[in-house]
């Protein structure tokens, strides 16, 4: 699935968002730009580029098949998105908040950086 051009940072980070809570790989990585990174807020980079965004989720989803994040809040800030979200790998398994900040360019996800 291809992200059209005139896509909104909100719609890129929404569907992106579906695609993770529906364990969909390839539909999550085709909003990723193919040099996009994942990192921790001001820290180590967890993954650098789609094919290791990719294994990254793959082996996620194999480990935790009932993974689900709700959205608490999300604002938007230009070419930013900031999601507040809970994560629930198995029901009654392990939770945790974490903040998300995407950073969107051409309707890709062009950065992410986790706050935990």
């Amino acid at each position: 699935m291809s992200a059209p051009a005139c896509i909104s940072p909100f719609d890129v980070v929404d569907a992106q968002f579906e695609a993770y809570n529906d364990q969909d790989l390839e539909a999550f990585c085709a909003f990723y730009a193919d040099d996009a990174v994942l990192a921790t807020y001001g820290g180590d980079v967890l993954a650098r580029g789609v094919e290791a965004i990719r294994a990254r989720h793959a082996d996620l989803f194999a480990r935790f098949p009932q993974n689900r994040a709700t959205l608490k809040g999300r604002h938007v800030l230009g070419h930013h998105v900031i999601d507040h979200e809970h994560v629930e790998r198995a029901p009654g398994g392990e939770t945790f908040e974490v903040a998300a900040i995407y950073t969107i360019s051409d309707a890709k996800i062009v950065r992410v950086d986790f706050v935990k």
